[in-house]
């Protein structure tokens, strides 16, 4: 996977509390499937954490503040 991609994805968390991978996707111009592979390698790094809320699923930056 790209590191570029995983970097964008990481400014653009940044940006956010949290938010979806398909809102990620569209954010910085890129196929949600690629945006959700970059995802799931960033979550194994231990760089960003998964966050579900009544069926949905978010992700942030892990140890960000969700509110």
């Amino acid at each position: 996977m790209s590191e570029e991609l995983k970097e964008n994805i990481l400014k653009h968390l940044a940006t956010v509390s949290q938010t979806k991978n398909r809102d990620v996707a569209r954010a910085i111009g890129v196929e949600k499937a690629l945006v959700d592979k970059a995802i799931a390698e960033l979550a194994k790094e231990d760089k960003i954490e998964y966050r579900s809320f009544g069926g949905i699923t978010y992700i942030a930056i892990k140890g960000k503040s969700g509110s």
